[in-house]
């Protein structure tokens, strides 16, 4: 079994400075462990180069703002402090998890303006999010909870406080022996996994749903794009649960599942086909190019 997360040998980047792993922790009084003030992004890095770690940086920083929080960091210094961490772990294939909060202060309320935002970054080797599911094709539950409507929750910030019910709903697919679970949103689409967009494939046909209520992976407009370079028709639409019968292929998408193939959501049923496997494999090829 591998070593807890807070017992392991390397450096976290901690504040602009490079700590030892164990060294790296909070105050029990932290805002962001109390109320949730706290964004982060999940990046992979192959052979020393974080795909599109631009782009998540900007998003980083987008979150932040969205929750009323300004990240003391420009974007060239956020891109920097990213390579230092590898660098100092000696790492090229690895996961990458920049972290901003608001830190314990003279505020311990809801409001927390005057306590200082903070930021970290740690990097692990992780291999297939969803295991040996990579090759074979995820099962999936289908969640009892649902994705808030935007007007609840800023949907486009990857906060922490948003994946609450991910967490419930994710505990409770694995009790039943699945990889994950899919979500409905607020008016009862398709919305997602508890941390990857949804593809179908239908004839020749792809559909997914309208990120309007959850966060638009990098991943998933990556793969939207080598679907349009591949000339393969793609609509962004509402999709209804029933509909996840007539699909014949599906598959997940995120910076942690790649390309994941789904062989199963509740009772609907999906082959690995062709165009799963076309799009795993120019993903893979993408990413090491």
């Amino acid at each position: 079994m591998a070593d807890s997360y807070d017992d392991r040998d390397g450096f976290i980047w901690l504040n602009g400075e490079l700590v030892p792993w164990r060294d790296a922790n909070v105050h029990i009084l932290t805002h962001a462990m109390h109320y949730g003030s706290s964004v982060f992004e999940g990046e992979r890095a192959y052979s020393g180069k974080i795909f599109k770690g631009r782009q998540h940086s900007e998003r980083l920083v987008e979150s932040g703002r969205l929750l009323d929080m300004e990240i003391p960091y420009s974007l060239d210094e956020i891109d920097g402090a990213k390579a230092e961490t590898m660098a100092a772990n000696g790492m090229k294939d690895c996961y990458v998890r920049p972290i901003a909060w608001r830190s314990s202060g003279t505020d311990m309320g809801v409001a927390a303006r005057a306590n200082k935002v903070c930021m970290a970054i740690a990097t692990w080797e992780w291999g297939a999010y969803y295991g040996d599911a990579k090759m074979k094709g995820a099962a999936l539950d289908i969640s009892r909870w649902k994705r808030p409507s935007p007007e609840t929750i800023p949907c486009r910030a990857k906060a922490s406080g948003l994946y609450m019910i991910c967490t419930i709903s994710k505990h409770e697919a694995e009790n039943k022996g699945c990889s994950d679970s899919m979500m409905m949103d607020y008016r009862g689409y398709v919305a997602e996994a508890t941390g990857a967009n949804v593809f179908f494939v239908k004839g020749n046909e792809v559909h997914t749903p309208l990120p309007d209520s959850f966060l638009n992976g990098i991943t998933r407009q990556t793969v939207i794009q080598l679907l349009r370079e591949f000339d393969v028709t793609i609509h962004e639409r509402h999709i209804r649960p029933e509909e996840m019968e007539g699909f014949e292929q599906c598959w997940l998408t995120g910076t942690a599942a790649e390309v994941t193939p789904v062989e199963k959501i509740g009772g609907y049923a999906f082959d690995t086909g062709d165009l799963t496997r076309k799009i795993a494999s120019a993903y893979e090829e993408l990413v090491r190019s």
